[in-house]
């Protein structure tokens, strides 16, 4: 499985998006859409940026009971995009059931991870408003070892925790990073960041880089310096 570098077009429109990648015309960026441009323009812009040659991960967290899930899984697989996911603190049986819906009548299927803890998550956030007590790498492996066991591909963790995870499910199994900062930029709301050549260090296979990129002043430059750093 080849390393990428995701571009996250947290845009609010079709049209801030596509202006935004109207600006690559060289090499075409995995891109990762989110809830708020999935919610505001519908499977429409999902269909037109794959129409442009770009790899998509369609990032809306599902989390629901295992049949819906199934359901709105098998509605998304049919929109070929390349990567999506759902909430670990899902179950086993709700990952199981995703992978069902996924599942095209050929085999085929988009790659599917689970999110851990979302990296806004403090250890003292997780104790005091969710009231779990555990050590938040304890929780975060556990987490990505009950995705492995319902056949998932891998999951979506901070990077600081991407060795770890390799280490309990194995080289093979894909940790997805955001919170994916150039040593030089502010940290925004996420708590648990590493730089692009960091999460190189420690493993990540793909990591997630939104404001660095979208708000610089050169986002094509700063794309490239992400590849750079992250492939480099």
């Amino acid at each position: 499985m080849s390393k990428d570098v995701i571009i996250a077009c947290d845009f609010p429109s079709k049209e801030a998006t596509l202006q935004f990648l109207d600006k690559f015309t060289g090499r075409k960026p995995y891109v990762k859409i989110g809830m708020e441009l999935f919610y505001s323009e519908g499977p429409a812009i999902v269909r037109e940026i794959k129409e442009r040659g770009h790899q998509i991960f369609l990032d809306l967290k599902l989390h629901d009971i295992p049949n819906t899930v199934e359901k709105a899984m098998a509605a998304l697989s049919k929109l070929d995009v390349d990567m999506c996911n759902l909430h670990a603190a899902g179950t086993k049986e709700m990952m199981e059931a995703a992978l069902r819906g996924l599942t095209r009548e050929d085999g085929t299927r988009p790659l599917l991870i689970a999110v851990t803890q979302l990296t806004s998550t403090s250890q003292e956030r997780m104790q005091e408003e969710l009231l779990i007590n555990e050590d938040l790498d304890k929780v975060v492996i556990k987490y990505a070892q009950n995705a492995k066991e319902a056949g998932l591909d891998g999951v979506v963790c901070s990077p600081l925790e991407a060795g770890k995870i390799h280490e309990a499910c194995g080289g093979e199994f894909l940790t997805v990073t955001p919170g994916v900062r150039f040593a030089d930029a502010a940290k925004d709301d996420q708590v648990r960041i590493t730089t692009p050549e960091g999460a190189k260090k420690i493993g990540s296979d793909y990591i997630v880089v939104g404001r660095p990129i979208t708000k610089a002043d050169d986002p094509v430059s700063a794309y490239e310096r992400c590849l750079n750093e992250f492939l480099g």
